[in-house]
């Protein structure tokens, strides 16, 4: 399986976290909860010839 750790600023705590992201998926949306203050982050991202081509990453709605 091809991954790739990314990093990015949780929307809510701002605390850098990182994230384990499967290439071999063409695009995935999901939500996950922030390491530490534990709220729902978010997350959608696009790979293009085995890059990350485009990462969202925001604060869940009520």
């Amino acid at each position: 399986m091809d991954t790739h750790e990314q990093f990015f600023q949780c929307p809510y705590c701002w605390q850098q976290i990182s994230m384990i992201l499967d290439l071999s998926v063409s695009e995935q949306s999901f939500i996950e909860d922030c390491e530490g203050c534990c709220s729902p982050i978010a997350i959608g991202y696009r790979v293009v010839e085995g890059e990350v081509a485009e990462l969202s990453i925001s604060a869940v709605q009520p």
